[in-house]
């Protein structure tokens, strides 16, 4: 005889108690999600419609909740765009970091991410000038302006202004080197005085390694290998990413025949910088040196194909320019007389 199983009330209740638990959390979510995205929304009208105050509480706090990656670009750009011309330029950073590692390419935000760093940067410099208008620090700012706009001589003399303000300061002697050396033609005499910066600059910041790339460059063109090789050997142990470092050193040992010593920093060179056509040929030139001729017609290779790609490149760039000079012209040109 089997005996007939009954389910009592409460257990029949304990049953039922994990899925009312689930569906009211499932409920709970929805109610926090639907919450959520009626604040981003209120906060994004707030700002289009010009309430900027207002909006930027709720755009801060909507961006980092919402899930919907349309509505957070649209309260990312909003926030930007609230922040900088609302009077609060420093609470757009929270809404570029966001933007940024979301939205990596976007035009829209790259666009935006551009013109946001180029008014925080003016801005920040107004700001020095204001508060230290007699530092160091704006006679730097002044340095590298000139820079940009290739016055040298004029970038020179401020640096120069700096040293007598601190003779020690780190950096600035390699500055005022690479802005004498920057001119068009520099003198026998210019180029001189430009190595003594750089070697200055070692005697304060013995681990700069641009300093000692740039004595090694130096050296090369004057025909001082084995110091070139000393300079650059220096700077790749100051900075084992220094790419151009070990180009250089390689070539170096290339062009004194020690071909067997040009292979490591060569090899380093092509992991760093895969595309460059002159890291291949060194390394075959090198390759070749010491027997390895598998190697070398493989890098002979890889030469022939970057170069190829890079004046595919050079040759797209250029046709884009014409385009857009054509373009230009185009939209200058005087309508005829009618």
């Amino acid at each position: 005889m089997h005996m007939r199983r009954t389910v009592t009330p409460l257990v029949f209740c304990a049953l039922l108690i994990p899925t009312a638990t689930v569906s009211l959390a499932q409920v709970q979510k929805q109610s926090s999600t639907a919450v959520e995205a009626g604040a981003a929304a209120k906060g994004a009208n707030l700002a289009e419609s010009g309430h900027c105050a207002e909006a930027l509480p709720l755009l801060k706090k909507s961006i980092r909740q919402i899930a919907d990656k349309d509505l957070k670009k649209r309260l990312g750009l909003d926030g930007v765009h609230c922040a900088m011309t609302h009077n609060a330029p420093y609470e757009s950073l929270a809404f570029v970091e966001v933007l940024v590692r979301e939205f990596p390419r976007d035009p829209d935000v790259l666009y935006v991410v551009t013109h946001a760093f180029s008014d925080l940067s003016l801005l920040s410099s107004q700001d020095l000038m204001r508060e230290a208008p007699f530092s160091y620090q704006v006679h730097e700012l002044n340095a590298e302006a000139l820079e940009v706009q290739g016055k040298w001589d004029e970038a020179a003399a401020e640096y120069r202004r700096i040293l007598e303000i601190n003779p020690f300061l780190p950096g600035i002697h390699a500055r005022l080197g690479r802005a004498l050396i920057s001119r068009p033609q520099p003198s026998p005499e210019t180029v001189e005085q430009a190595k003594k910066q750089f070697e200055e600059e070692l005697e304060i910041d013995p681990k700069n390694a641009s300093a000692e790339y740039v004595l090694g460059e130096l050296a090369r063109g004057a025909n001082d290998l084995s110091a070139a090789i000393h300079h650059y050997s220096r700077a790749t142990k100051l900075d084992t990413t220094f790419a151009e470092a070990y180009l250089g050193l390689g070539t170096v040992l290339v062009t004194t025949k020690r071909f067997a010593e040009a292979i490591p920093p060569l090899e380093s060179y092509e992991k760093l910088a895969p595309d460059s056509p002159s890291g291949h040929f060194q390394l075959a030139m090198a390759y070749t040196g010491v027997g390895r001729k598998e190697d070398a017609n493989r890098e002979a290779a890889l030469q022939r194909q970057t170069a190829a790609s890079l004046e595919q490149v050079r040759r797209r760039a250029a046709d884009a320019l014409l385009k857009q000079q054509s373009s230009e012209q185009g939209e200058q040109k005087p309508e005829p007389p009618k």
